[in-house]
């Protein structure tokens, strides 16, 4: 089985690197590696030429300008060969090794996707603002579809590469993540989540997702359940 593992980027010079190197350490998995640059102002895109010359295993892209996580996803994904797919953020955030956990639950139970839950594994660094609009988020999307998540709005979702290709996604910035929960369970697609672990950062450390996300998330949730 080939997996695809897709890394969103912007102004991520002081972690590209390392995440990179981290993803690739991850052994007894056939993965390829393909990171979208959504025009990075740092110096993160000269990191990425780089590394393009002296690993031309890796798919790297550039976007002219920049639209957001959701749109350079649904690039990135557009790039995808592999049978499943999963977003590994470019920050320190989440832990690569963590992949081989959901991979292991997708061998041995039958589901379809896979989601690594913060709630119900190890976190810290997290802000109450953070704390509490995931969970609130989380919980409505509970409410609307009939399931029990305890995290929606995790980075680590593997998901069928087929699947993936096919979706149309409408949603540009951070909003991607509850479009594409609803999109998993409105298909009639089984989920199961594992514990992982997650280390938060603060907005001086780059953190960019905000309350405001969180608003357009609870319209998204709303839209893609009764209308999308």
């Amino acid at each position: 089985m080939l997996l695809s593992v897709v890394i969103p980027v912007y102004n991520e010079e002081k972690t590209i690197k390392e995440m990179i190197s981290r993803v690739e350490e991850v052994k007894g998995i056939d993965k390829e590696i393909i990171i979208i640059d959504d025009a990075s102002t740092d110096g993160t895109v000269e990191i990425l030429k780089k590394l393009q010359k002296e690993k031309p295993g890796l798919k790297i892209y550039f976007k002219e300008k920049n639209r957001g996580k959701g749109h350079t996803l649904k690039i990135g994904f557009g790039h995808t060969t592999g049978d499943y797919v999963i977003i590994q953020d470019a920050d320190d955030e989440y832990d690569p090794k963590d992949i081989k956990k959901l991979l292991r639950v997708l061998e041995e139970d039958n589901v379809d996707v896979v989601y690594g839950s913060r709630f119900s594994g190890s976190y810290e660094d997290m802000s109450n603002l953070h704390y509490f609009g995931n969970k609130l988020l989380t919980l409505i999307t509970n409410v609307l579809f009939g399931v029990m998540l305890t995290d929606m709005e995790t980075c680590y979702k593997l998901m069928p590469g087929s699947f993936v290709r096919n979706l149309d996604i409408k949603s540009d910035r951070f909003d991607f993540e509850p479009e594409i929960t609803a999109k998993i369970l409105k298909a009639g697609l089984r989920i199961k989540e594992v514990p992982i672990n997650y280390r938060g950062r603060s907005f001086s450390e780059g953190k960019k997702i905000t309350w405001k996300d969180g608003l357009v998330a609870l319209y998204t949730l709303i839209k893609f359940r009764f209308f999308g």
